[in-house]
């Protein structure tokens, strides 16, 4: 009913476009409707045009009769509105496919969001392959990462299996893309990991200047702080460790110690007290 209320607003003009379809139906159309959507059209309207004012025919191969009627009620209200959402779900790849032919950016925008909200894994591979084909980066990406989390299922669809069969460069691509995607999580682990590290290492220089706080009596620095939310007890015992270890010396060493050892090295490299021997942190200078 939709589609058939985008035509019926130009019924007070005649038609002069027949536009025929893969199955040999026609739809009736109006050439200025056409010519001012999509240059492509109108090359064809212009080719096909024997006289002026003459009906001409055009033809729309490779997709179906019910997609088609859809292209020309979108191009009849030169947007998508919130009622076409159905429309548009319904023939998103054709109208995708025919979007990109015919050169309406704004009907292949929609398109290629539509196909990408709808994406399942058993069409993954046949939408990476129409992606690289009309130049849709967002559906690319949007099959990228689908095949990269959920393999075990894009690997039991039919189209997997015809691109290991017949596309070996479709295939390959597919592989390099989930090496790509281990890789990137690989790195943002290691990101992670390294960005924790620094935390803990920041927490811990805090803690020392909160034990060591310079000229200013502390605390911490004889009792276990009483202070909501301070973290300075733990670092308090490994430091009373570290004076009476007895294996620091020793061949190998402690690993705790080691640790500690490491904290006052970090601590002097940065400590930007004018004279280290005022710092109350142990082996500052």
């Amino acid at each position: 009913m939709a589609i058939r209320a985008g035509f019926d607003s130009y019924r007070a003009s005649p038609p002069d476009v027949r536009v025929v379809t893969s199955d040999g139906q026609s739809i009736a159309a109006h050439s200025y409707v056409l010519v001012s959507a999509s240059p492509v059209l109108e090359r064809m309207i212009d080719r096909a045009r024997r006289g002026w004012g003459a009906e001409c025919t055009i033809r729309v191969l490779g997709v179906s009769f019910d997609a088609v009627r859809a292209l020309l009620h979108l191009l009849y209200r030169s947007k998508v509105a919130a009622e076409d959402d159905q429309i548009v779900g319904a023939h998103g790849a054709q109208l995708l496919a025919l979007a990109h032919a015919y050169r309406v950016g704004w009907l292949k925008r929609a398109a290629e969001a539509a196909v990408s909200a709808r994406l399942t894994p058993e069409r993954a591979v046949d939408m990476l392959k129409l992606s690289r084909l009309c130049d849709a980066p967002r559906l690319y990406l949007r099959c990228a990462r689908l095949a990269a989390k959920d393999f075990r299922a894009v690997e039991l669809s039919e189209g997997w299996r015809f691109a290991r069969r017949h596309d070996a460069a479709l295939e390959l691509e597919l592989l390099k893309l989930m090496e790509d995607a281990d890789q990137r999580k690989e790195r943002w682990t290691r990101e992670k990991a390294a960005q924790e590290a620094c935390r803990q290492l920041g927490e811990a220089m805090t803690t020392l200047e909160h034990i060591f706080p310079g000229d200013v009596a502390s605390i911490c620095a004889d009792a276990p702080c009483a202070t909501v939310g301070c973290t300075c007890r733990g670092l308090q015992l490994l430091m009373r460790h570290f004076a009476t270890c007895k294996r620091k010396a020793a061949p190998g060493g402690c690993a705790r110690c080691k640790r500690m050892l490491q904290l006052f090295r970090l601590h002097a490299s940065v400590c930007d007290r004018p004279d280290q021997t005022t710092c109350r942190v142990p082996l500052c200078r």
